[in-house]
């Protein structure tokens, strides 16, 4: 196991990190935030998916979800469909046009990162890949082995013993 004094150091590096991922934001058109792009790489990525499955692939709230979704469906990037499955749910669809722009963004961002990485040989490029999706695992390893706590439920004074318009008390 790694010395704390790595683990600081780590912690620096992720805080340094941060100026990276901005300067990765700068080079996005101005009509498609990161929280766009996300979208439709996700979508480019995985294929067609309800907004509950983009959310978790985002791993921000479906409110958060629903405000890209929209935003990228304004500008003709996404379609939503009914699911066939649950009328209720819409599928998520990439566009031509939305297929377009994510070709663009992934572009644009290679260029940037073969740009600043020009002095980096191969090897090194796969090991940074390698490790930060080692990394990436490891804390969706950790989401799913330790989730969080649930906030203790109120006690129940009284229970109702009419089963046929009530549920029954949550008692985890």
């Amino acid at each position: 196991m790694a010395e704390h004094a790595q683990y600081e150091e780590l912690i620096r590096q992720f805080s340094a990190f941060g100026a990276v991922r901005r300067e990765m934001g700068r080079i996005l058109p101005s009509d498609c935030p990161s929280g766009s792009a996300a979208v439709l790489t996700l979508l480019g990525r995985h294929g067609d998916m309800r907004m509950s499955k983009l959310a978790e692939l985002l791993a921000v709230d479906m409110s958060v979800t629903s405000r890209h979704v929209a935003h990228v469906a304004e500008r003709g990037w996404i379609e939503r469909f009914p699911d066939p499955a649950d009328k209720r749910s819409r599928i998520l669809h990439l566009t031509p046009a939305g297929r377009d722009r994510m070709d663009e963004l992934t572009r644009r961002t290679c260029d940037m990162l073969a740009e600043r990485l020009s002095d980096w040989t191969d090897d090194e490029v796969g090991q940074l890949t390698q490790l930060m999706t080692r990394l990436r695992a490891s804390f969706d390893d950790c989401r799913t082995a330790h989730p969080e706590p649930r906030p203790p439920t109120a006690p129940v004074l009284e229970r109702s013993t009419d089963r046929s318009t009530r549920t029954p008390a949550n008692t985890t």
